[in-house]
């Protein structure tokens, strides 16, 4: 059994196991663990057992402890599926995303910059807040109470023992030890189908999403605004409850390039995304990001690759979409950054319904900004999701849209102390029960076409309608 003692990391075996003989390791050094016989006590403690691959969606699906939290990065390089909680960072209050922002930062600064905390933010933490997000505050991140990870072609199972000042270590090695005993670790579980999808309603209705498009043009007319994003929210009901993870799992198209993310902080109600989109990744002082904007449905081009490129670099009004988010992005990483490296080139990224507009971005961030607050305060929401001039289109957004966006639109992914990772909340779901409420948007500058704009989101939430209705259409 190896103990790095600096990191708090305890490792029971060298070798990679199945992963039932790696909760029996795991289990074994968590009742051997004795902190008096290290030279000072840690909150926090590192159980990480390599394991032979599995299917990190099967596996979670069959846990029974929440919340449960699962991530995928858009190059499939890193992902992360975790159960209950060692360690909960929640914010309730309104206010500015900014002071939500600053907050989290200020409380992983005191956290072990070893682990990773999953969750999300609100779109905009001063807007009204409804019932239909009661379990989604200002910000939710968890540190998993066991995580299984694929990271750099390993496969890990962690345990993480956090001790918090006046707690009792034995209790909490009790917990820990209570939840590997109830882990369901079976080689295979049937997959339950999807219930019959009941009803399916839009709100707005098409009548009202033209007339609020309207409203927006109007803006673009009077010089008020340049571009805004209206979203919709589709609401299915089923014939019985069930659990989220079945729309990853049932995902028809595993190689499309989208980011995953669950966020199920108890049974049955969780938030769930295939965006496309990156906000930022960070690594110490350097970022990566990107302008994700305009887009061509490929049904109307018979679904060819080729052809859905040519349209998009062809069409002056996608460029001009894409262009004022590009912009927008370059401009405001200026005052934090000691260099910007914006491509030149528009470059296509193909998913299997719709095609977009995309430019990558680098940068190096000033020492006195380089933490997640000031980034999250800098990019969101990107014009992409928000609007420009920004302020004014989250007002106009809160006017203009019959329903609360949540979590919708906003930075979702994992953050630690010196690194972190999210992605924009698009193209997703809020699960409740036998019900399902799609949000998709679509971007809006002068020229748009309303009913255009309608068959957009149409398409941008294909992908969850044929899982809905069990078919791959």
């Amino acid at each position: 059994m190896l103990m790095r003692e600096q990191q708090n990391i305890i490792i029971p075996e060298e070798e990679p196991l199945p992963i039932d003989r790696a909760v029996a390791a795991l289990r074994k050094a968590i009742q051997a663990y004795d902190p008096s016989a290290v030279n000072r006590s840690p909150a926090l403690c590192i159980f990480r057992q390599r394991v032979l691959p599995a299917d990190p969606l099967i596996w979670l699906f069959r846990q029974r402890v929440f919340p449960r939290v699962f991530w995928m990065n858009r190059e499939k390089d890193c992902t992360l599926a975790g159960i209950g909680s060692a360690d909960w960072i929640r914010h309730e209050a309104r206010g500015s995303n900014s002071d939500s922002f600053d907050l989290l930062v200020r409380t992983l600064s005191e956290k072990d910059p070893a682990v990773r905390y999953i969750g999300g933010f609100r779109f905009n933490n001063m807007e009204n807040q409804d019932e239909t997000w009661s379990a989604f505050p200002s910000f939710s991140f968890v540190l998993p109470l066991v995580l299984y990870a694929e990271e750099k072609d390993c496969s890990w199972l962690s345990c993480h023992l956090y001790v918090k000042k006046g707690e009792d270590i034995g209790r909490k090695k009790t917990g820990l030890l209570q939840t590997l005993e109830a882990l369901d670790l079976r080689a295979d579980a049937a997959i339950p189908e999807i219930p019959g999808l009941k009803q399916v309603s839009c709100i707005p209705d098409r009548k009202l999403w033209v007339e609020g498009c309207r409203k927006a043009l109007g803006l673009f007319a009077s010089g008020e605004m340049d571009k805004i994003m209206l979203a919709r929210r589709t609401v299915l009901e089923f014939s019985d409850s069930f659990s989220p993870l079945l729309y990853l799992i049932r995902y028809p198209y595993p190689r499309n390039a989208t980011f995953r993310f669950c966020y199920e902080p108890m049974e049955n109600h969780a938030f769930i995304s295939f965006t496309p989109e990156r906000l930022y990744r960070r690594d110490g002082q350097m970022i990566l990001t990107e302008a994700l904007a305009g887009t061509c449905l490929k049904e109307s081009v018979n679904g060819n690759d080729l052809h859905a490129s040519e349209i998009l670099l062809n069409s002056e009004k996608d460029i001009r979409e894409h262009g004022f988010v590009k912009e927008a992005i370059f401009r405001e990483l200026q005052p934090v950054s000691s260099s910007v490296e914006m491509e030149e080139n528009l470059r296509v990224l193909q998913l299997n319904r719709l095609a977009h507009l995309y430019t990558c971005c680098k940068a190096t961030l000033k020492p006195e900004y380089s933490s997640d607050s000031a980034v999250l305060s800098v990019l969101h929401p990107t014009p992409a999701v928000g609007g420009v001039p920004k302020e004014d289109a989250m007002q106009h957004i809160m006017d203009l849209e019959p329903f609360c966006r949540g979590w919708y639109a906003a930075p979702v992914g994992w953050i630690s102390r010196d690194s972190a990772e999210f992605s924009v909340g698009i193209r997703s779901a809020l699960v409740t029960e036998e019900f399902t409420n799609l949000y998709s948007g679509a971007g809006l500058v002068e020229g748009s076409d309303p009913d255009l704009e309608w068959d957009e989101i149409e398409q941008k939430i294909g992908d969850l309608m044929a899982i809905a209705r069990g078919s791959h259409e």
